[in-house]
Protein backbone atom coordinates (compact mmCIF):
# COMPACT_ATOMS: atom_id res chain seq x y z
CA UNK A 1 0.00 0.00 0.00
CA UNK A 2 1.77 3.55 -1.13
CA UNK A 3 1.82 5.78 1.78
CA UNK A 4 -0.34 8.54 0.22
CA UNK A 5 -3.38 5.80 0.10
CA UNK A 6 -3.01 4.79 3.66
CA UNK A 7 -2.89 8.35 5.09
CA UNK A 8 -6.04 9.29 2.69
CA UNK A 9 -8.18 6.13 4.43
CA UNK A 10 -7.15 6.79 7.66
CA UNK A 11 -8.04 10.63 7.46
CA UNK A 12 -11.39 9.33 5.38
CA UNK A 13 -12.38 6.85 8.19
CA UNK A 14 -11.59 9.44 10.97
CA UNK A 15 -13.98 12.32 9.37
CA UNK A 16 -16.64 9.85 8.50
CA UNK A 17 -16.54 8.63 11.91
CA UNK A 18 -17.02 12.25 13.36
CA UNK A 19 -19.42 13.29 10.70
CA UNK A 20 -21.66 10.00 11.52
CA UNK A 21 -21.40 10.89 15.40
CA UNK A 22 -22.59 14.81 15.02
CA UNK A 23 -25.60 13.31 12.67
CA UNK A 24 -26.42 10.65 15.99
CA UNK A 25 -26.43 13.49 18.36
CA UNK A 26 -28.76 16.10 15.60
CA UNK A 27 -31.01 13.23 15.25
CA UNK A 28 -31.17 12.34 18.69
CA UNK A 29 -31.73 15.86 19.93
CA UNK A 30 -34.98 16.05 16.65
CA UNK A 31 -36.44 13.05 18.67
CA UNK A 32 -36.54 14.72 22.17
CA UNK A 33 -33.57 12.10 23.43
CA UNK A 34 -32.51 12.84 26.72
CA UNK A 35 -28.75 14.77 26.54
CA UNK A 36 -26.72 11.97 28.41
CA UNK A 37 -28.12 8.88 25.60
CA UNK A 38 -27.14 11.83 23.11
CA UNK A 39 -23.97 11.89 24.36
CA UNK A 40 -23.80 8.01 25.25
CA UNK A 41 -24.93 7.12 21.71
CA UNK A 42 -22.86 9.38 19.62
CA UNK A 43 -19.14 8.32 21.33
CA UNK A 44 -20.35 4.86 20.59
CA UNK A 45 -21.50 5.55 16.80
CA UNK A 46 -17.88 7.41 16.26
CA UNK A 47 -15.95 4.54 18.17
CA UNK A 48 -17.68 1.73 16.42
CA UNK A 49 -17.15 3.32 12.75
CA UNK A 50 -13.11 3.69 13.99
CA UNK A 51 -13.06 0.09 14.52
CA UNK A 52 -15.22 -0.82 11.54
CA UNK A 53 -12.77 1.40 9.16
CA UNK A 54 -9.51 -0.08 11.14
CA UNK A 55 -10.81 -3.42 9.56
CA UNK A 56 -12.42 -3.08 6.74
CA UNK A 57 -10.20 -0.19 5.09
CA UNK A 58 -6.59 -0.92 6.21
CA UNK A 59 -6.07 -3.93 8.08
CA UNK A 60 -8.26 -6.24 5.44
CA UNK A 61 -6.68 -4.50 2.97
CA UNK A 62 -3.46 -5.25 3.79
CA UNK A 63 -3.12 -8.16 6.31
CA UNK A 64 0.58 -7.21 7.42
CA UNK A 65 -0.82 -3.61 8.40
CA UNK A 66 -1.79 -4.53 12.46
CA UNK A 67 -1.85 -0.45 13.41
CA UNK A 68 -5.09 0.87 14.33
CA UNK A 69 -6.39 4.37 12.74
CA UNK A 70 -4.09 6.22 14.89
CA UNK A 71 -1.33 4.49 14.31
CA UNK A 72 1.92 6.28 12.23
CA UNK A 73 2.74 5.07 8.77
CA UNK A 74 5.10 1.70 8.91
CA UNK A 75 9.06 2.80 8.72
CA UNK A 76 9.80 0.48 6.80
CA UNK A 77 8.05 0.28 3.40
CA UNK A 78 8.43 -2.81 0.72
CA UNK A 79 9.91 -2.12 -2.49
CA UNK A 80 7.01 -1.92 -4.64
CA UNK A 81 7.58 -2.36 -8.73
CA UNK A 82 6.06 1.14 -10.43
CA UNK A 83 3.46 -0.69 -12.60
CA UNK A 84 1.70 -1.66 -9.66
CA UNK A 85 1.23 1.44 -8.39
CA UNK A 86 -0.37 2.59 -11.63
CA UNK A 87 -3.72 0.92 -10.76
CA UNK A 88 -6.10 2.72 -9.02
CA UNK A 89 -6.02 1.86 -5.28
CA UNK A 90 -9.86 2.53 -5.02
CA UNK A 91 -10.82 0.30 -7.31
CA UNK A 92 -8.62 -2.13 -6.23
CA UNK A 93 -9.72 -2.30 -2.84
CA UNK A 94 -13.27 -2.42 -3.54
CA UNK A 95 -12.34 -5.15 -6.19
CA UNK A 96 -10.69 -7.43 -3.82
CA UNK A 97 -13.25 -7.05 -1.28
CA UNK A 98 -16.56 -7.11 -3.74
CA UNK A 99 -18.95 -9.41 -2.10
CA UNK A 100 -18.25 -7.22 1.19
CA UNK A 101 -19.15 -4.06 -0.74
CA UNK A 102 -22.07 -5.19 -2.19
CA UNK A 103 -23.52 -6.65 1.02
CA UNK A 104 -23.06 -3.41 2.65
CA UNK A 105 -24.63 -1.34 -0.09
CA UNK A 106 -27.49 -3.56 -0.46
CA UNK A 107 -28.34 -3.30 3.33
CA UNK A 108 -27.80 0.59 3.45
CA UNK A 109 -30.03 0.84 0.13
CA UNK A 110 -32.82 -1.48 1.84
CA UNK A 111 -32.63 0.95 4.94
CA UNK A 112 -33.01 4.06 3.06
CA UNK A 113 -36.13 2.03 1.08
CA UNK A 114 -37.46 1.00 4.23
CA UNK A 115 -37.28 4.76 5.15
CA UNK A 116 -38.97 6.06 2.17
CA UNK A 117 -42.01 3.06 2.72
CA UNK A 118 -43.01 3.05 6.18
CA UNK A 119 -44.36 5.93 7.68
CA UNK A 120 -42.40 7.03 10.73
CA UNK A 121 -40.00 4.89 10.59
CA UNK A 122 -36.79 6.89 9.94
CA UNK A 123 -35.48 8.51 13.45
CA UNK A 124 -32.32 9.00 15.22
CA UNK A 125 -33.07 5.55 16.94
CA UNK A 126 -33.14 3.88 13.86
CA UNK A 127 -30.10 5.17 12.88
CA UNK A 128 -27.78 4.39 15.78
CA UNK A 129 -29.93 0.85 15.87
CA UNK A 130 -29.25 0.24 11.81
CA UNK A 131 -25.20 2.00 12.70
CA UNK A 132 -24.85 -0.93 15.76
CA UNK A 133 -26.74 -3.39 13.15
CA UNK A 134 -24.10 -2.72 10.89
CA UNK A 135 -21.43 -3.06 13.43
CA UNK A 136 -22.50 -6.47 14.61
CA UNK A 137 -22.23 -7.54 11.50
CA UNK A 138 -18.47 -6.67 11.28
CA UNK A 139 -17.36 -7.82 14.40
CA UNK A 140 -18.88 -11.20 13.03
CA UNK A 141 -17.03 -10.87 10.01
CA UNK A 142 -13.97 -10.46 12.23
CA UNK A 143 -14.52 -13.65 14.15
CA UNK A 144 -15.64 -15.40 11.25
CA UNK A 145 -11.93 -15.47 9.97
CA UNK A 146 -10.73 -17.85 12.65
CA UNK A 147 -13.68 -19.86 12.39
CA UNK A 148 -12.94 -23.11 10.21
CA UNK A 149 -15.85 -25.94 11.17
CA UNK A 150 -19.12 -25.39 10.83
CA UNK A 151 -18.97 -22.21 9.22
CA UNK A 152 -22.96 -22.61 8.08
CA UNK A 153 -24.24 -22.85 11.34
CA UNK A 154 -21.66 -20.06 12.84
CA UNK A 155 -23.26 -17.64 9.71
CA UNK A 156 -27.11 -18.97 10.25
CA UNK A 157 -26.52 -17.91 14.07
CA UNK A 158 -24.57 -14.28 13.82
CA UNK A 159 -27.67 -13.25 11.23
CA UNK A 160 -29.79 -14.28 13.30
CA UNK A 161 -28.25 -12.29 17.16
CA UNK A 162 -27.98 -9.33 14.35
CA UNK A 163 -31.79 -9.31 13.44
CA UNK A 164 -32.66 -9.67 17.12
CA UNK A 165 -30.44 -7.11 18.18
CA UNK A 166 -32.27 -4.38 15.23
CA UNK A 167 -35.45 -6.25 15.58
CA UNK A 168 -35.09 -5.42 19.90
CA UNK A 169 -33.74 -1.95 19.13
CA UNK A 170 -36.38 -0.85 16.78
CA UNK A 171 -39.74 -2.07 17.91
CA UNK A 172 -41.19 -1.65 21.22
CA UNK A 173 -41.98 -4.65 22.70
CA UNK A 174 -40.13 -7.00 20.37
CA UNK A 175 -38.55 -9.22 23.44
CA UNK A 176 -41.91 -9.09 25.50
CA UNK A 177 -43.77 -12.82 26.19
CA UNK A 178 -46.06 -12.43 23.80
CA UNK A 179 -44.09 -11.66 21.04
CA UNK A 180 -41.36 -14.43 21.78
CA UNK A 181 -44.27 -16.95 21.64
CA UNK A 182 -45.99 -15.66 18.50
CA UNK A 183 -42.56 -15.91 16.53
CA UNK A 184 -42.10 -19.07 17.67
CA UNK A 185 -45.66 -20.46 16.85
CA UNK A 186 -45.38 -19.84 13.39
CA UNK A 187 -41.78 -20.73 13.20
CA UNK A 188 -43.15 -24.22 14.43
CA UNK A 189 -45.77 -24.58 11.18
CA UNK A 190 -42.95 -23.75 8.92
CA UNK A 191 -40.41 -26.12 10.81
CA UNK A 192 -42.48 -28.87 10.79
CA UNK A 193 -43.48 -28.59 7.16
CA UNK A 194 -39.64 -27.87 6.14
CA UNK A 195 -38.53 -31.25 7.74
CA UNK A 196 -39.26 -33.31 4.80
CA UNK A 197 -37.87 -30.79 1.98
CA UNK A 198 -34.77 -31.11 4.25
CA UNK A 199 -34.37 -34.74 3.59
CA UNK A 200 -35.04 -34.48 0.03
CA UNK A 201 -32.74 -32.15 -0.09
CA UNK A 202 -30.05 -33.81 0.99
CA UNK A 203 -30.31 -36.35 -1.44
CA UNK A 204 -30.20 -33.62 -4.45
CA UNK A 205 -34.25 -33.22 -4.87
CA UNK A 206 -37.08 -30.66 -3.73
CA UNK A 207 -40.26 -31.47 -3.21
CA UNK A 208 -43.10 -29.07 -4.81
CA UNK A 209 -46.14 -30.54 -3.58
CA UNK A 210 -45.60 -29.57 0.12
CA UNK A 211 -47.96 -26.71 -0.29
CA UNK A 212 -50.67 -28.44 -1.60
CA UNK A 213 -50.70 -31.44 0.37
CA UNK A 214 -50.63 -29.15 3.52
CA UNK A 215 -53.80 -27.15 2.00
CA UNK A 216 -56.01 -30.55 0.96
CA UNK A 217 -55.08 -32.08 4.83
CA UNK A 218 -56.12 -28.53 6.46
CA UNK A 219 -59.53 -29.16 3.99
CA UNK A 220 -59.93 -32.75 4.67
CA UNK A 221 -59.68 -32.82 7.73
CA UNK A 222 -62.41 -30.40 8.88
CA UNK A 223 -64.28 -32.16 6.23
CA UNK A 224 -64.25 -35.60 8.06
CA UNK A 225 -64.76 -33.83 11.55
CA UNK A 226 -67.78 -31.95 10.08
CA UNK A 227 -69.14 -35.26 8.98
CA UNK A 228 -69.33 -36.84 11.88
CA UNK A 229 -65.79 -38.82 11.74
CA UNK A 230 -64.13 -38.93 15.13
CA UNK A 231 -61.11 -36.35 15.59
CA UNK A 232 -58.48 -38.99 15.88
CA UNK A 233 -59.53 -40.86 13.04
CA UNK A 234 -60.04 -38.29 11.13
CA UNK A 235 -56.31 -37.10 11.72
CA UNK A 236 -54.98 -40.50 10.89
CA UNK A 237 -57.05 -40.91 7.80
CA UNK A 238 -54.99 -37.13 7.36
CA UNK A 239 -52.01 -38.97 8.03
CA UNK A 240 -52.38 -42.03 6.11
CA UNK A 241 -53.23 -39.68 3.05
CA UNK A 242 -49.67 -37.82 3.20
CA UNK A 243 -47.67 -41.07 3.35
CA UNK A 244 -49.36 -42.51 0.22
CA UNK A 245 -48.78 -39.34 -1.15
CA UNK A 246 -45.45 -39.12 -0.47
CA UNK A 247 -44.90 -42.92 -1.55
CA UNK A 248 -46.40 -41.45 -5.13
CA UNK A 249 -43.89 -38.81 -5.26
CA UNK A 250 -41.11 -40.66 -3.97
CA UNK A 251 -41.60 -43.75 -6.46
CA UNK A 252 -42.49 -41.55 -9.75
CA UNK A 253 -39.53 -39.03 -9.52
CA UNK A 254 -36.88 -42.16 -8.90
CA UNK A 255 -38.05 -43.61 -12.37
CA UNK A 256 -38.37 -40.38 -13.79
CA UNK A 257 -34.87 -38.43 -12.58
CA UNK A 258 -34.16 -35.07 -13.31
CA UNK A 259 -37.91 -34.74 -12.88
CA UNK A 260 -38.77 -34.88 -9.43
CA UNK A 261 -39.87 -30.38 -9.42
CA UNK A 262 -42.61 -30.91 -12.38
CA UNK A 263 -43.56 -33.76 -11.06
CA UNK A 264 -44.05 -33.73 -7.29
CA UNK A 265 -45.83 -30.13 -8.40
CA UNK A 266 -48.02 -31.79 -11.06
CA UNK A 267 -49.07 -34.30 -7.84
CA UNK A 268 -49.77 -31.35 -5.83
CA UNK A 269 -52.22 -30.37 -7.94
CA UNK A 270 -53.39 -33.15 -8.72
CA UNK A 271 -54.06 -33.82 -4.59
CA UNK A 272 -55.25 -30.32 -4.30
CA UNK A 273 -57.98 -30.68 -7.07
CA UNK A 274 -59.12 -33.99 -5.69
CA UNK A 275 -59.86 -33.08 -2.22
CA UNK A 276 -61.92 -29.77 -3.65
CA UNK A 277 -63.61 -32.14 -5.63
CA UNK A 278 -64.28 -34.73 -2.88
CA UNK A 279 -65.12 -31.80 -0.22
CA UNK A 280 -67.61 -29.97 -3.05
CA UNK A 281 -69.85 -32.26 -3.14
CA UNK A 282 -73.20 -31.50 -1.62
CA UNK A 283 -71.89 -28.10 -0.14
CA UNK A 284 -71.54 -24.72 -1.91
CA UNK A 285 -67.89 -24.24 -1.12
CA UNK A 286 -64.65 -26.14 -1.96
CA UNK A 287 -62.62 -23.91 -0.89
CA UNK A 288 -63.54 -23.52 2.36
CA UNK A 289 -65.16 -25.86 4.81
CA UNK A 290 -66.92 -24.83 8.30
CA UNK A 291 -67.67 -26.86 11.24
CA UNK A 292 -66.10 -27.02 14.76
CA UNK A 293 -62.43 -27.96 15.70
CA UNK A 294 -62.29 -29.84 18.97
CA UNK A 295 -60.76 -27.99 21.87
CA UNK A 296 -57.79 -30.15 22.34
CA UNK A 297 -56.90 -29.14 18.61
CA UNK A 298 -57.34 -26.30 19.43
CA UNK A 299 -55.38 -26.32 22.05
CA UNK A 300 -51.75 -27.61 20.52
CA UNK A 301 -51.75 -25.22 17.56
CA UNK A 302 -53.18 -21.81 19.47
CA UNK A 303 -51.58 -19.03 21.45
CA UNK A 304 -52.99 -19.32 24.48
CA UNK A 305 -52.26 -23.11 24.39
CA UNK A 306 -50.90 -24.79 27.48
CA UNK A 307 -48.88 -28.11 28.06
CA UNK A 308 -49.87 -29.77 31.44
CA UNK A 309 -51.28 -26.50 32.71
CA UNK A 310 -48.09 -24.14 31.73
CA UNK A 311 -48.70 -21.38 29.35
CA UNK A 312 -46.22 -23.00 26.38
CA UNK A 313 -48.35 -24.05 23.23
CA UNK A 314 -48.13 -27.77 22.40
CA UNK A 315 -47.12 -27.41 19.31
CA UNK A 316 -44.01 -25.39 20.16
CA UNK A 317 -42.66 -28.73 22.40
CA UNK A 318 -44.07 -30.99 19.07
CA UNK A 319 -41.51 -28.89 17.04
CA UNK A 320 -38.56 -29.38 19.68
CA UNK A 321 -38.87 -32.62 20.29
CA UNK A 322 -39.36 -33.67 16.23
CA UNK A 323 -36.37 -31.39 15.63
CA UNK A 324 -33.98 -33.32 18.33
CA UNK A 325 -34.72 -36.24 17.49
CA UNK A 326 -34.05 -35.51 13.59
CA UNK A 327 -31.52 -34.11 14.18
CA UNK A 328 -29.82 -36.90 16.47
CA UNK A 329 -31.16 -39.21 13.94
CA UNK A 330 -29.26 -37.52 11.12
CA UNK A 331 -25.84 -37.43 12.86
CA UNK A 332 -25.39 -40.51 15.04
CA UNK A 333 -27.74 -43.26 13.34
CA UNK A 334 -26.50 -45.54 10.16
CA UNK A 335 -29.26 -44.84 8.33
CA UNK A 336 -28.61 -40.92 8.60
CA UNK A 337 -25.08 -41.32 7.34
CA UNK A 338 -26.23 -43.42 4.61
CA UNK A 339 -28.46 -40.51 3.57
CA UNK A 340 -25.58 -38.28 3.66
CA UNK A 341 -23.36 -40.61 1.60
CA UNK A 342 -26.42 -40.91 -0.54
CA UNK A 343 -26.64 -37.46 -1.09
CA UNK A 344 -22.89 -36.67 -1.46
CA UNK A 345 -22.17 -39.36 -4.25
CA UNK A 346 -24.34 -42.11 -5.26
CA UNK A 347 -21.42 -43.87 -7.14
CA UNK A 348 -20.08 -44.49 -4.13
CA UNK A 349 -23.17 -44.93 -1.96
CA UNK A 350 -24.16 -48.01 -4.70
CA UNK A 351 -20.61 -49.76 -4.07
CA UNK A 352 -21.18 -49.26 -0.61
CA UNK A 353 -24.38 -51.25 -1.27
CA UNK A 354 -26.82 -48.46 -0.30
CA UNK A 355 -30.14 -48.48 -1.36
CA UNK A 356 -30.76 -45.45 -3.71
CA UNK A 357 -34.87 -46.40 -4.27
CA UNK A 358 -35.09 -46.57 -0.81
CA UNK A 359 -33.50 -43.67 0.55
CA UNK A 360 -35.26 -41.34 -2.34
CA UNK A 361 -38.59 -43.17 -1.69
CA UNK A 362 -38.29 -42.95 1.94
CA UNK A 363 -37.08 -39.14 2.41
CA UNK A 364 -40.20 -38.12 -0.01
CA UNK A 365 -42.60 -40.36 2.08
CA UNK A 366 -41.12 -38.33 5.25
CA UNK A 367 -41.91 -35.28 3.20
CA UNK A 368 -45.64 -36.18 2.64
CA UNK A 369 -46.23 -37.30 6.45
CA UNK A 370 -44.73 -33.70 7.73
CA UNK A 371 -46.28 -31.80 5.20
CA UNK A 372 -50.15 -33.65 6.24
CA UNK A 373 -49.33 -33.21 9.81
CA UNK A 374 -48.20 -29.29 9.45
CA UNK A 375 -51.78 -29.16 7.52
CA UNK A 376 -53.80 -30.77 10.42
CA UNK A 377 -52.37 -28.40 12.94
CA UNK A 378 -52.97 -25.37 11.15
CA UNK A 379 -56.62 -26.57 11.25
CA UNK A 380 -56.47 -26.13 15.23
CA UNK A 381 -55.27 -22.74 15.09
CA UNK A 382 -56.87 -20.82 12.33
CA UNK A 383 -60.42 -22.81 13.30
CA UNK A 384 -61.44 -23.60 10.04
CA UNK A 385 -60.63 -25.50 7.02
CA UNK A 386 -59.14 -23.72 3.64
CA UNK A 387 -57.58 -24.74 0.47
CA UNK A 388 -54.79 -22.39 0.23
CA UNK A 389 -53.37 -21.87 3.91
CA UNK A 390 -50.44 -23.88 2.66
CA UNK A 391 -49.84 -21.58 0.03
CA UNK A 392 -47.01 -19.33 1.17
CA UNK A 393 -44.85 -22.81 2.11
CA UNK A 394 -43.83 -23.39 -1.42
CA UNK A 395 -41.30 -20.40 -1.26
CA UNK A 396 -40.98 -20.42 2.62
CA UNK A 397 -39.88 -24.09 2.89
CA UNK A 398 -37.31 -23.69 0.08
CA UNK A 399 -35.94 -20.46 1.11
CA UNK A 400 -35.30 -22.13 4.87
CA UNK A 401 -33.37 -24.87 3.74
CA UNK A 402 -31.24 -22.92 1.78
CA UNK A 403 -30.94 -19.92 3.92
CA UNK A 404 -30.31 -22.27 6.56
CA UNK A 405 -27.38 -23.62 4.43
CA UNK A 406 -28.20 -26.52 3.42
CA UNK A 407 -26.95 -27.35 -0.10
CA UNK A 408 -29.63 -28.35 -2.72
CA UNK A 409 -27.42 -30.29 -4.83
CA UNK A 410 -27.33 -32.75 -1.62
CA UNK A 411 -25.03 -34.49 1.00
CA UNK A 412 -24.24 -31.78 2.99
CA UNK A 413 -26.65 -29.59 5.70
CA UNK A 414 -28.95 -31.02 7.99
CA UNK A 415 -32.30 -30.27 9.74
CA UNK A 416 -30.25 -28.29 12.18
CA UNK A 417 -29.52 -25.79 10.07
CA UNK A 418 -33.02 -25.62 8.68
CA UNK A 419 -33.81 -24.72 12.02
CA UNK A 420 -32.01 -21.62 11.63
CA UNK A 421 -33.52 -20.61 8.79
CA UNK A 422 -36.79 -20.96 9.90
CA UNK A 423 -36.06 -18.23 12.89
CA UNK A 424 -34.13 -16.09 10.59
CA UNK A 425 -36.99 -16.36 8.08
CA UNK A 426 -39.55 -15.91 11.12
CA UNK A 427 -37.83 -12.92 13.15
CA UNK A 428 -37.08 -11.09 9.30
CA UNK A 429 -41.15 -11.19 8.88
CA UNK A 430 -41.39 -9.82 12.54
CA UNK A 431 -39.55 -7.31 11.85
CA UNK A 432 -40.96 -6.13 8.81
CA UNK A 433 -44.31 -6.25 10.00
CA UNK A 434 -43.28 -4.63 13.59
CA UNK A 435 -41.98 -1.58 10.89
CA UNK A 436 -45.16 -1.52 9.18
CA UNK A 437 -44.55 -2.72 6.16
CA UNK A 438 -47.54 -3.93 3.83
CA UNK A 439 -47.17 -7.29 2.47
CA UNK A 440 -45.73 -6.29 -0.96
CA UNK A 441 -42.78 -4.86 0.64
CA UNK A 442 -42.08 -7.35 2.80
CA UNK A 443 -42.00 -10.02 0.18
CA UNK A 444 -39.85 -7.25 -1.58
CA UNK A 445 -37.30 -7.01 1.49
CA UNK A 446 -37.32 -10.69 2.13
CA UNK A 447 -36.65 -11.27 -1.33
CA UNK A 448 -33.47 -9.12 -1.18
CA UNK A 449 -32.45 -10.56 1.79
CA UNK A 450 -32.26 -13.89 0.95
CA UNK A 451 -30.58 -13.41 -2.44
CA UNK A 452 -27.16 -12.00 -0.97
CA UNK A 453 -27.72 -14.91 2.24
CA UNK A 454 -28.12 -17.39 -0.52
CA UNK A 455 -25.04 -16.34 -2.61
CA UNK A 456 -22.69 -16.66 0.52
CA UNK A 457 -23.53 -20.49 1.12
CA UNK A 458 -23.20 -20.63 -2.80
CA UNK A 459 -20.11 -19.89 -2.91
CA UNK A 460 -18.84 -22.71 -0.96
CA UNK A 461 -15.99 -24.83 -1.99
CA UNK A 462 -18.15 -27.33 -1.55
CA UNK A 463 -21.21 -26.15 -3.76
CA UNK A 464 -18.57 -24.52 -6.50
CA UNK A 465 -16.84 -28.43 -7.12
CA UNK A 466 -20.05 -29.70 -7.40
CA UNK A 467 -21.46 -27.43 -10.39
Amino acid sequence: MKRSAFLFFKGLGLLFAILCGIGTAILGWYDGADWMNIVTFSIAVTGLILWGWHHFSVRWINSDLKQNIFTKFPKEEKEIPDEEHEENFFFKTIRDNKWKTLAFILLILIFIFVSFIAEGFFSGRTLVSFLIFLGFIILMGVVGQYITAQKSVFIGISVLIALFIIGALTINGFLSLLNMKSMLVFAAFLGLATVGQTFVALLGGLDLSIPFLIGASNVALMSLISKGVPPWLALVAVLLLGLIIGLINGILSFRLQGQALILTLGVGFFVKGGVQILVAMGTFSAGTVFGVVPDWMRNIASMNGKTVGLPIPPIILIWIIASIIIIVALRLTKWGRNLYALGGSRLSSARLSISERGYWVGAYVISGFFASLTGALLLGWSGGGFIGVGDTYLFLTIAAVVVGGTSLLGGVGGYGLSVIGVLILQVITTVLVGWGLSWQGQQFILGLLIIPMVALYARSPHIRSQI
